[in-house]
């Protein structure tokens, strides 16, 4: 009989059960995480290990060191998620883990974990893209959002890797309409972060010292927002600050970093905020999903509401725990897919590109 046949189906575990719990695991980049999530809302668990620190000195993610990292700490990290869900193995009904996009050797470490607890306990597995599960991410703080949405919705998301606008419509179908034709927003205020000598992440510092400065110290240009089309620029804000403190090294004065940097992320979020606006009045839709690492940042999640108020736009955003990377979001997601049949054999690759 062949693995796939030995291992339990979807729908003979919804025939046999009322709750179904569903552990995700989530290492497309540098953190390492693992969740257990019941009946697609409910989360009893939400382990994350974080490579900041390491990463730091770097101004950035390294691939190799960032796998190695997840070899060391994914079965330390799965065994955290059962334990504070307070569930053994056994109960778990089925294992989602991100196999696209992101960094391979990242995917593999999660990918193999995922098989090995599917394959041992003979439970459904079930490849989940993490630009979807990001989107869904809102599913989790929200109530009145589940996979049976009859509306149709913008959705915006930015994070280190991608800045990029869909449409999901009412059959939950998902269409870009959108993206960044250079730097993502999160990796410009990563680099934007390390010209003014901040750290890494960019995005948290830039926010908190950014909260009591003047964002009008200098007017950045906002790059393609008279453009016909959706898709973002952010390299050119990046670029424009570099070069107005090369040619005026004052600005680099300590007292004035903080302005500096609100004075970057205002154009930043302008743009993202003008455009998706924008998105819902040429689609004539009236709510919006935004998620992702940047949309923890409080300026957007501010600039956002105060937009929305004033269209008449509903505006979702998750808590900032589930902005960031996270294995909750990828349990949920798969447990929509598990209701729908929508699983996966052991023999899933992983990809650092996908198209939605």
């Amino acid at each position: 009989m062949s693995i796939t046949k030995e291992r339990k189906t979807a729908g003979s575990v919804l025939k046999d059960k009322e709750d179904i719990f569903v552990l995700g695991i989530e290492t497309s980049c540098d953190d390492t995480c693992a969740a257990v999530v019941k009946n697609g809302k409910e989360v009893l668990s939400n382990a994350v290990s974080s490579q900041n620190e390491i990463h730091e000195k770097y101004g950035g993610v390294v691939p190799e060191i960032a796998s190695r990292k997840h070899i060391e700490m994914i079965d330390i990290i799965i065994k955290e998620a059962l334990l504070k869900a307070d569930i053994s193995s056994e109960k778990i009904d089925a294992v989602a883990v991100t196999n696209r996009p992101g960094l391979l050797g990242s995917l593999l470490v999660g990918v193999g974990a995922a098989k090995a607890f599917s394959y041992y306990n003979k439970i459904p597995l079930i490849a989940i893209n993490h630009l979807k599960a990001h989107i869904f991410a809102n599913v989790l703080a929200n109530d009145e959002l589940n996979f049976d949405m009859r509306d149709e919705y913008i959705s915006l998301i930015v994070s280190g890797g991608h800045s990029s606008l869909y449409i999901v419509d009412k059959n939950l179908n998902i269409k870009e309409i959108g993206r960044t034709v250079d730097d993502a927003v999160g990796e410009a205020f990563d680099k934007v972060a390390r010209y003014l000598n901040l750290g890494y992440p960019g995005g948290p510092v830039i926010d908190k010292i950014s909260k009591n400065a003047d964002p009008h110290f200098i007017e950045f240009t906002r790059p393609m927002l008279e453009s016909g089309d959706f898709n973002f620029s952010f390299s050119g804000i990046k670029t424009a600050l570099i070069y107005r403190t090369k040619k005026f090294p004052e600005l680099l004065n300590e007292k004035n970093i903080p302005d500096l940097a609100a004075s970057f992320q205002a154009a930043a979020v302008d743009v993202l905020v003008q455009k998706t606006i924008k998105a819902c009045n040429k689609f004539k839709i009236n709510k919006i999903l935004v998620s992702g690492g940047v949309a923890a940042n409080s300026k957007l999640r501010d600039e956002f509401a105060q937009a929305a108020n004033r269209q008449g736009i509903k505006i979702y955003i998750p808590p900032v725990k589930f902005c960031m990377d996270n294995a909750a979001m990828v349990a949920s997601l798969g447990y929509f897919e598990f209701k729908k049949g929508h699983l996966s054999n052991l023999d899933i690759d992983v990809y650092s590109r996908t198209d939605l």
